[in-house]
Parts: structure tokens; sequence; C-alpha cells
């Protein structure tokens, strides 16, 4: 389901009139659902992460029924070569996998393997890494963060080239990767057209193109499409 930055949840999932939005937060442009004003007469669904919620029972037998005997640490073990063959078919033979604590750690970490401190990320002024890190690319990287204006999360390649400019001026922060979020925080997806456009933009100026994925599986739902076809198949 898409909607626009501040714009309350459509009444499939939760009836506007039996909530109360709270102050705005950040910069004044996404609102927050607070407690419901009366009984819901439909279940509320969050579309928070998933660590606000419990762990579902059966995440938590496949834990204990692992939980016994020893293995070889630092991911040498059985399951976590198996869990490297089950990314290996679903985004290619040629995938590298590095298991990290959440998707913050994620973003820094693949950004900070291809970016120097003089670099800048191009992302949507509504991105993860820009709004909700509390500054973790710009800590841990140095680098910094040059954000494009949009109504729907997304971002164009005509807004992108704006930014591409002053190459080899040691006055100003240089290009180098250009970040997009699948599904994006507003709920929108990039289609694999869309990416591939992206992507054929960045190689060409000598960029990188990153993928926030926190939603990855959810988009790739929406989208009917397999992971590879909207990852490896398109840049």
């Amino acid at each position: 389901m898409a909607y626009t930055k501040g714009q309350a949840i459509k009444d499939d999932v939760i009836r506007e009139s039996e909530i109360k939005v709270s102050a705005t937060e950040d910069r004044g442009s996404r609102k927050r659902i607070n407690r419901p004003n009366k009984k819901l007469k439909k279940p509320l669904i969050s579309f928070a992460s998933d660590n606000n919620a419990g762990v579902h029972p059966n995440i938590l037998s496949a834990i204990n029924s692992v939980n016994q005997g020893h293995v070889i640490s630092y991911g040498d073990d059985i399951f976590t070569q198996s869990a490297v063959k089950k990314f290996e078919e679903h985004f290619g033979k040629d995938v590298d996998v590095y298991f990290v604590f959440n998707g913050t750690a994620a973003n820094v970490l693949g950004l900070s393997a291809v970016i120097e401190p003089f670099n800048s990320v191009i992302c949507s002024e509504v991105a993860h890494i820009d709004e909700d890190e509390c500054c973790a690319p710009e800590r841990f990287i140095g680098c910094k963060l040059i954000t494009i204006p949009t109504r729907d999360g997304k971002i164009r390649v005509e807004q992108i080239k704006e930014h591409i400019h002053n190459l080899g001026n040691q006055h100003r922060a240089q290009p180098k990767v250009i970040s997009i979020t699948q599904a994006t925080e507003l709920g929108t997806v990039y289609n694999p057209e869309e990416i591939k456009v992206i992507a054929d933009f960045a190689h060409k100026n000598q960029l990188f193109l990153h993928m926030d994925g926190a939603r990855l599986s959810n988009a790739a739902a929406s989208l009917n499409v397999k992971l590879k076809q909207i990852t490896a198949d398109v840049g």
C-alpha cells in the first residue's frame, strides 16, 4: 500500500476518525500515530520495524533446536553455511553475505566499503540513512549526505543529475554513491526498470548504487518478482 508523506494510514487498515495523530516529528513532515481514541473495529496493523514485535514461535523453535552441542564459531558452522546457500539461491552464486545486528549496521558497513570521508551519498529526503539512523553514516564514515526532495519516497535520474557537478573540485564533496530504499519509507516501490535506469546512470558516472533493502521482501511480493530481479539482475 502506498501513501504520501504526512498522510494517515488508509481506512482499510485503521479508520482516520479513530486515531489521534501526535505532533509532527523530525522535520515536521511525517506524522506519528498515537493511541486510538476508542476501540478499533479492526486490529491495528503495524508497519514499524519487526523488532517492535515479539519473535515468531517458529523462529524461537528453530533457535531452540540448534541450541545444543558444539559447532565451529565465526560463521564456519553448518547452520550459517546453510543460510548463505539460501542467499545464493535468491541473489546468485557471486553474492557475499555478511550477517549484522540490524539495518543501520548493514547500511553503514555497506557504504563504508565503497566511500571515503570526502565523498557524498545522494539519497531521498526521507531516506532512512538520513532521517532515522542518528547520523550514523556521517559519524562512522565522515561522508556527506545530499538529500533530494520527493513526494513518493523515490528519486529519479533527472534529480540526481543536478548533484553530479564539481567533480575533481577539492573544495566540494565528491559524489560516489546513489542510495535508494526498497520499498521506500513511504510505502512505494521501485520496479525493475526504474532500478536499472538508476543503476545504468550510476555506472556510467563511476558511482555505486546502494540499496537499503530492509523491506526488500515486501517489495518483491508487491511486484510479484524474485529478489534477484530487483537486485543483481538490474545492476
